[in-house]
């Protein structure tokens, strides 16, 4: 090994034009081989690998950037990575992501407007392929930029008119109509919500059940209990507690997310409250831990791999030529029914 592969070597400085004269080619036969590898020679392919390794030469994404417009970058901004219900989603794009030539990079908005439009301004400085983001509510600053963005762009989670570009996800007020008929159904007569944090799907929810108790003539104001503080099972007991409180005669609750229902169920156990038969509970989600509770509780179903899947999926299509067909996709929902909401109708 020569005295310029160690300097290189210990310096991390090794560009383009060194790999090329180290393997005894071009920097342009270098730069096909990097980008388009069949459209070399297994010969020429494998000695410049070769000297890439020993030079441990890595490409600069921003010269390429330069060179070819775009990077291979798809980001993804999602307002929480230690919530469930984003994990999954996460999961379905990169397992659909792997083994294409897509790099996925990871921003985490903490459900702040503002670190959202932080987010989608690093990311769109580094010239990605494209991006992917939750929800339909941007900052009227970060709406500027993504309709102005030179990149596909794919809104997850939720369904909505006018999509930056295309959109796959439900409808959390039906979602929530249909939790609530539900309950409804079962012959429960006053019910309440509890819900956290507030960002706009959670809204929306709550949108929904008002509108169907309103309908019903069953809406009672005191029956609801909200907080912007995130979602824990802890949080869904205090919320319980707060709501039995204000409104000792609630025969229902209806959660915004599964966390909650979770602390519900706890703080009525607690209580000596039988669910179904004094209270039925409801969450929303569907996670794995509402099958196996005791008594089993009830949920929304919410398709949330298959958003991961089906949004980089979407992506890619875009990216490679033919338009996606539906631009807009609605997974839908159900209503998983159990133990907790089993109570016949009176």
């Amino acid at each position: 090994m020569n005295d310029k592969l160690l300097i290189l070597r210990g310096n991390l400085k090794a560009n383009l034009s060194d790999v090329a004269k180290e393997a005894g080619v071009s920097a342009i036969t270098v730069s096909r081989a990097l980008r388009h590898p069949d459209k070399v020679s297994k010969k020429t392919l494998d000695k410049i690998m070769s000297v890439v390794d020993r030079l441990g030469y890595i490409p600069d994404p921003a010269a390429r950037a330069l060179a070819v417009g775009k990077t291979n970058v798809i980001g993804v901004v999602v307002p929480s990575v230690t919530n469930n219900v984003f994990s999954d989603v996460m999961r379905g794009i990169f397992e659909t992501s792997e083994g294409s030539k897509w790099q996925i990079q990871l921003g985490n908005s903490r459900y702040s407007p503002l670190e959202e439009e932080r987010l989608v301004r690093t990311f769109l400085s580094q010239k990605p392929a494209g991006l992917i983001l939750s929800g339909l509510e941007q900052s009227e600053a970060t709406s500027k930029l993504l309709m102005n963005a030179d990149c596909r762009i794919v809104q997850i989670m939720e369904c909505g008119p006018a999509p930056y570009d295309m959109m796959i996800g439900f409808s959390h007020i039906e979602a929530s109509r249909v939790a609530t008929r539900h309950l409804l159904e079962k012959g429960y007569k006053k019910p309440g919500y509890i819900a956290a944090r507030l960002d706009p799907r959670s809204q929306r929810r709550l949108q929904g059940f008002e509108e169907v108790t309103t309908a019903a003539k069953l809406y009672d104001p005191a029956r609801i209990v909200t907080t912007p503080r995130p979602s824990t099972v802890t949080l869904g007991c205090e919320l319980t507690a707060d709501l039995l409180s204000k409104a000792p005669d609630t025969d229902a609750i209806l959660c915004n997310n599964d966390d909650l229902a979770l602390g519900a169920l706890f703080e009525c156990q607690r209580r000596g409250l039988n669910t179904p038969n004094e209270i039925g509970i409801c969450g929303f989600n569907d996670l794995e831990m509402m099958a196996v509770a005791n008594p089993a509780i009830s949920s929304v179903r919410t398709h949330r791999l298959q958003i991961g899947q089906q949004a980089m999926s979407m992506m890619d299509a875009a990216l490679a030529g033919p338009e996606p067909d539906p631009s807009v996709i609605d997974v839908g929902f159900e209503m998983s029914a159990r133990e907790s909401t089993n109570r016949s109708a009176k």
